[in-house]
């Protein structure tokens, strides 16, 4: 097997996974600390974006050749990601206890996507040097990979994957919160 491909496989079948499951351990997290009644609504929004911002070069990089654009756009929302979960810890700190399970789980959560970014230079070096030299010309066309990575089902279970430990738990995460907030608002008008 070669390198680029044990690569490949180490980010579909171990950071990728390793991210979903970090980010429902950060979920058990919030539902422990009581987020609904705590830092409340806001920071469940916050969690949001930051799987927004790190969802869509994941993505990106699943369905399309990584070019200068898939660089550039994995750049920006890793650091994006970075400077807003830097102000959820600075948001909810003093309104909630943050546990050292959550601490913990935050690591991963920080570094997975540096070392996903780190890795997808590896395997993409000639497209980061075209990057960072400016040789954007013809590099910036999005073109969709013809053989999905993983195999044809690797997509779908992964999609199922995060789906189960990340996008149901945070969608509840929202709801709970919201309810909260709805009731907290609706009580402070009467």
């Amino acid at each position: 097997m070669e390198t680029k491909e044990l690569l490949v496989n180490l980010i579909l079948f171990g950071l990728l996974p390793l991210w979903g499951i970090s980010g429902l351990i950060d979920w058990a997290c919030h539902r422990a600390t009581h987020i609904e009644t705590t830092s409340g609504l806001r920071e469940s929004l916050i969690h949001t974006l930051m799987g927004v911002q790190l969802g869509i070069p994941i993505i990106l990089a699943l369905f399309f050749y990584v070019n200068v654009s898939v660089l550039l756009i994995c750049l920006l929302a890793m650091l994006m990601h970075e400077f807003v979960a830097h102000y959820d810890v600075h948001y909810s700190a003093p309104k909630r206890e943050i546990t050292i399970w959550e601490v913990h789980v935050h690591n991963y959560m920080a570094t997975i996507p540096l070392f996903l970014f780190m890795l997808l230079v590896v395997i993409n070096w000639d497209m980061f040097v075209n990057m960072i030299t400016f040789n954007w010309a013809g590099n910036m066309e999005f073109r969709r990979i013809e053989e999905p990575h993983g195999g044809s089902n690797y997509l779908k279970a992964y999609l199922i994957f995060m789906g189960i430990t990340c996008v149901v738990p945070y969608f509840e995460e929202n709801m709970r919160c919201l309810k909260v907030y709805l009731a907290q608002k609706k009580g402070a008008v009467a």
